[in-house]
């Protein structure tokens, strides 16, 4: 297992202790637990995020830093359907022999790696970089409780958009 996806949720938990963008108008009062933020009102998108698919019923829980910009997205309970970090250089280095399935994101064929998470053993956990058409690169990754979450978590995330920064080809590919 290589050194940065053990430190995934420690990457995670660094970067949602800093502030958090607005996704809010700052006029209304925003609450301030993501459960709640995820049952408010459609909040705006924040500029250096894909574009969520409109019935997906996600919100973006966003940071922007020198370092490159974190996402994750939140179902309407709080928890996480999926998270990305984009960066200058690639935030993961693919193994070889975690490669698992191939599906796609934004039109674009990507590779899924196995992650484990030391937390929770029993959790399908998946990764994959994507390079973007802008030179930097989408660190993506998937975590669920079944083959058919994990399933319906790539048919969610072939549906993003990347707009200016779509991608131009896949890692491995």
């Amino acid at each position: 297992m290589n050194r940065i996806t053990t430190s995934l949720p420690l990457l995670a938990g660094l970067l949602l202790a800093g502030h958090v963008h607005a996704q809010q108008d700052p006029a209304q009062a925003a609450p301030q637990d993501p459960a709640q933020q995820a049952q408010a009102a459609p909040a705006p998108q924040p500029a250096f995020c894909p574009q969520l698919p409109a019935a997906a019923g996600l919100v973006w829980e966003a940071r922007s830093s020198s370092a490159g910009d974190f996402c994750r997205a939140l179902r309407s309970d709080g928890s996480e359907a999926f998270g990305l970090y984009i960066t200058a250089q690639p935030s993961f280095e693919p193994s070889p022999r975690n490669r698992e399935e191939i599906s796609s994101i934004d039109g674009h064929s990507v590779i899924w790696y196995r992650a484990e998470i030391a937390t929770n053993p029993g959790v399908q956990a998946r990764e994959t970089l994507l390079p973007l058409a802008d030179g930097r690169h989408a660190h993506i990754w998937l975590q669920a409780d079944s083959v058919d979450a994990l399933a319906a978590g790539y048919q969610l995330l072939a549906s993003l958009r990347f707009g200016g920064g779509a991608p131009e080809q896949a890692a491995g590919d």
